[in-house]
C-alpha cells in the first residue's frame, strides 16, 4: 500500500485546517496542499500531483460536483467527497458515486474541534484506501424496471440464497450487480458498510431504477425470491435463521473484528444452517467476510470475490482470496451472471 498524497479542497479555512490536522495524524497519509475553490484546486493538482483529493460539495463558483465531473473527465483521480447528511446531501452523494467518487464522507455540522476529530477519525484510513484504489470509467450498467439480465419468465430461482458484502465503493458495485437482477431474483441479503442515511437513499433510488425489490433489513423478514435485503445498521448484526422460508434476524452483539454488521457472522450463520448459498465479497476496506466465505466454502457452497482490477477498493476481496476462501475471482460486470446461474434455472 503506497502513501496517500492528499489535496484538501474546501472553501472554509477552518475546515481545511481541521481536515489537514486529522489527516496528518494518520500513518502514510501526507497533505501536500490545500485549495479553497475549483480554480485553486486545478492549479494545485497540476503542480503537486496528489494521488487523492478530498472535495467539498458546496463551494463558491464551480460546485464540488461540477469539479468532480471535470476531474473524472479530464484527469481521473481518486476523490473522496465531503457532504452533509441532509436529504439533499445524500442525493448529491449518490450523484457523486455515479460520476466516479471513491467515497462520500459525512461532513459534521456545527461540531467542536474535539467532536470533529472524533467524527472524522476514520477519514485518514478512507483517504489511504482511496489513494490505493482503482478509478473506473463511468457510467456503468444502470438496470431498469423494464430491463436487466434474466428479467422474464425464462428465469426461475432454484431456492439458493445469495449473500454478499461490500463497503467502500459498494454503492457503485451494487448498482452494477443489482441492476442486472431480474424481478424474480434469488433471495438475497447484502451487508453494506456505509452511512445509514446514504444506504436509505440508495435503497429508495434502487426501487425506482431496478427490476427487483430492494429493502432495508428488518428483524423477522422472510428470505423469498424477488427481494434484496440490505443490512447497514451499525448497531446490529444480521444472521439467517433456517426455516421455510428462512428468516433474517437482527442481533445485538459486539463488533466482529471491528465490523457491525459483520459479513463473516452472516456467512457463518448460513454455513451452520446448511442452507444452499452463494457468497461473495465485493469492493471494500478491511478483511470482513474472508473467514465467513471460508466457512461457506467448507460447507460445499460456491464463493466469489470481485477481482482486484474492477474493485474500487481491492482490500476486502484480496483478503478473501489470500485466505483461500474464494472459488472464483470475477469482474464486477460478470458477478450478477454467475450469481443468477448458481441460484436459478434459465429456460
Amino acid at each position: 500500500m503506497h502513501e496517500a498524497r492528499v489535496l484538501v479542497v474546501d472553501d472554509s479555512a477552518a475546515m481545511r485546517a481541521l481536515f489537514c490536522d486529522v489527516l496528518e495524524q494518520t500513518k502514510n497519509v501526507r497533505v501536500v496542499g490545500t485549495a479553497a475553490n475549483a480554480a485553486e484546486a486545478r492549479e494545485q493538482i497540476a503542480e503537486l500531483m496528489p494521488n487523492v483529493v478530498t472535495l467539498d460539495v458546496e463551494m463558491p463558483g464551480m460546485s464540488g460536483i461540477e469539479f468532480l465531473e471535470e476531474i473524472m473527465t479530464t484527469n481521473p483521480l481518486p476523490v473522496v467527497m465531503l457532504s452533509s447528511l441532509t436529504q439533499s446531501g445524500t442525493e448529491t452523494s449518490l450523484k457523486a458515486f455515479e460520476l466516479g467518487a471513491v467515497e462520500c464522507f459525512p461532513k459534521p455540522l456545527k461540531a467542536t474541534p474535539e467532536q470533529f476529530a472524533k467524527t472524522v477519525g476514520k477519514l485518514g484510513k478512507i483517504v489511504l484506501a482511496a489513494a490505493n484504489s482503482n478509478v473506473r470509467d463511468k457510467p456503468r450498467h444502470r438496470g431498469g424496471k423494464a430491463e436487466g439480465e434474466g428479467n422474464g419468465p425464462a428465469y426461475s430461482p432454484n431456492g439458493k440464497i445469495a449473500a454478499f458484502s461490500t463497503s467502500m465503493g459498494g454503492v457503485d458495485a451494487l448498482t452494477e450487480v443489482l441492476g442486472r437482477y431480474p424481478a424474480n431474483c434469488p433471495p438475497t441479503v447484502v451487508i453494506l458498510q456505509t452511512e445509514p442515511a446514504l444506504a436509505e437513499m440508495f435503497i429508495a433510488r434502487a426501487n425506482k431504477d431496478f427490476a427487483c425489490n430492494v429493502a432495508a433489513v428488518v428483524d423477522g423478514a422472510e428470505l423469498t425470491a424477488g427481494t434484496v435485503h440490505i443490512a447497514f445498521d451499525p448497531s446490529k448484526h444480521v444472521i439467517v435463521e433456517p426455516g421455510i422460508p428462512a428468516k433474517l434476524r437482527m442481533v445485538e452483539r459486539d463488533p466482529v473484528e471491528g465490523f457491525r454488521p459483520s459479513a463473516t457472522l452472516l456467512f457463518g450463520s448460513l454455513s451452520r444452517a446448511g442452507m444452499a448459498t452463494i457468497g461473495a465479497v465485493l469492493t471494500g476496506m478491511g478483511e470482513d467476510g474472508a473467514k465467513g466465505l471460508k466457512l461457506l466454502q467448507a460447507a460445499g457452497f460456491r464463493t466469489l470475490a470481485q477481482d482486484r482490477t474492477t474493485a474500487t477498493v481491492p482490500q476486502a476481496p484480496a483478503a478473501a482470496v489470500e485466505a483461500g476462501a474464494v472459488d472464483a475471482e470475477l469482474k464486477l460486470e460478470d458477478l450478477a451472471a454467475d450469481i443468477l446461474a448458481s441460484c436459478g434455472v434459465s429456460g
